[in-house]
């Protein structure tokens, strides 16, 4: 039985919503490979999950906020260590447990059973074995599942192939029936996605008396790419950079594989602390900037008692174009170590459009809380505001064709952003040829493509965004990179 390793993918991250019966996002479900390196003395993967109940589910029916952690091995996916954290009535409570999981010559059986597999998993590194299986039509899968003190046996099944619509996007599926004796979930079915890396797009089952539990993804990224040495397609220096004379201790985006990760470390990012962008708008087709745009990456320190990353984001119209004034103004705070926001500061002014907000995002349990009227609304666990979001798409690697998806907080409500990779393209900036990947942004709002987000970044490890444009109200506008000048003029 082959075994795909490409599915352990160093920095994926899939965020479920959860809708039990009638109660709608009644829990999130996150998953990560967080790393690869030595681990209690073996080389192995790291993964991490973490569950939530939320809302009346959460105060009535089961009360969950656990994190659970499993150590398995590259070549075959089987645990040999797990680790668990139960949050309940304000307590903590941890757990670990050793898998003693036969090898060598030993982890070879007498016999077995076609799809059978040796050794025992938890369900962490059950679900990325079953995506690491051929999951070929009729193909029929046996492993052994520990949960807790209780040992159960599953039997998937591949039953066929379906076109499934997410709040991501749409994918062609791999369906499985999967049949666990002796659990509470009945008439179970898994989505995997019909290509090398078998995503688990959409889970259903049956719960209790016909209770119906549906697990959709609601954003997937792949937020550790390898970032490789820059190269000369893309060298361009941004004018005005702010140079970097702070001495940082940066960590890894991807471990090396003698290492891990380490938490709270600056990621190996594609920007520097100080790096400074500034842009100039063109409206239609015109070569008369009508305004402003500047982002700047500005420095770490303690911003509302955590460790934090500051983002600022300025945008405002000049000259003739002031008559309709904008000035928009937004601030970020986000984690080090995964670019996540905690705090998102907006104040924008477009005309008669004024709006001011401020939030503060708890990614462990899904919500954004604002400051003035303390309303909460509820996200996806791993969700980006405006600003984090721009730099985040930064640290993916674009292959033409590929999508990535995200969790957004616009301005008042989560959305789930796709962006695709389309071409390669060669830009024109103050002189200069530039090699650029055009992305496509797309939401799933009823018109997913209403305001035709554009955005060119540098092909190279960067990811300067070299040019962004859309259609608003008063037309399509554009932003280029002001660039300094390969020569005199």
């Amino acid at each position: 039985m082959s075994f795909n390793p490409a599915v352990y993918r160093l920095g994926e991250r899939l965020t479920y919503n959860v809708n039990y019966s009638q109660f709608v996002s009644a829990a999130h479900i996150e998953m990560v490979v967080a790393g690869r390196g030595i681990f209690f003395e073996r080389d192995g993967i790291q993964l991490k999950a973490h569950v939530e109940t939320t809302g009346v589910v959460n105060v009535a029916l089961l009360s969950l906020n656990n994190d659970y952690t499993t150590y398995v091995f590259a070549e075959n996916g089987l645990p040999y260590r797990t680790q668990q954290v139960v949050r309940e009535a304000g307590r903590t409570s941890e757990a670990s447990i050793d898998y003693n999981q036969p090898a060598g010559t030993y982890a070879i059986p007498a016999k077995l059973k076609i799809g059978e597999s040796t050794g025992i998993y938890d369900v962490l590194s059950a679900v990325y074995h079953v995506r690491a299986m051929p999951l070929t039509m009729g193909a029929q899968y046996f492993i052994s599942v520990r949960n807790g003190n209780d040992e159960y046996q599953a039997e998937i099944k591949v039953t066929g192939k379906e076109y499934v619509k997410t709040s991501v996007g749409s994918f062609d599926a791999i369906v499985t029936k999967i049949k666990v004796k002796g659990t509470p979930l009945y008439d179970l079915r898994v989505y995997f996605s019909d290509d090398e890396w078998h995503v688990p797009v959409l889970l259903t089952a049956k719960h209790g008396e016909d209770a119906e539990v549906k697990a959709e993804l609601a954003a997937s990224s792949l937020e550790a790419p390898i970032v490789t040495p820059p190269t000369s397609r893309g060298s361009v220096t941004p004018q005005n950079q702010v140079p970097n004379n702070r001495t940082t201790t940066p960590g890894t985006r991807v471990a090396p594989s003698n290492s891990a990760p380490t938490s709270g470390s600056v990621l190996d990012l594609p920007f520097k602390i100080g790096e400074q962008l500034n842009y100039q708008v063109y409206m239609g087709k015109g070569n008369q900037p009508v305004g402003t745009l500047n982002f700047t990456f500005k420095e770490r320190g303690r911003y509302f008692n955590r460790d934090g990353l500051q983002l600022t984001a300025s945008a405002q119209t000049t000259g003739a174009a002031a008559l309709f004034a904008v000035k928009d103004q937004m601030t970020s705070y986000v984690d080090p170590a995964t670019l996540l926001p905690f705090r998102t500061e907006i104040n924008f002014s477009e005309g008669k459009y004024k709006a001011s907000r401020n939030y503060n995002l708890d990614q462990d349990r899904g919500s954004a809380t604002t400051d003035n009227k303390g309303e909460r609304v509820d996200i996806p666990i791993g969700t980006h505001d405006l600003l984090s979001a721009l730099y985040s798409l930064r640290t993916f690697a674009p292959i033409i064709g590929k999508q990535n998806a995200i969790s957004l907080m616009a301005t008042n409500k989560p959305r789930a952003l796709m962006v695709t990779a389309k071409s390669r393209e060669t830009l024109e900036l103050n002189g200069q040829k530039i090699a650029a990947i055009m992305l496509e942004l797309k939401t799933d709002d009823p018109q997913p493509d209403k305001l035709q987000i554009r955005i060119w970044v540098g092909d190279d490890s960067r990811h300067l965004p070299l040019r962004i444009t859309a259609v608003t109200e008063l037309g399509a506008i554009r932003a280029d990179l002001i660039v300094v000048p390969t020569k005199p003029r």
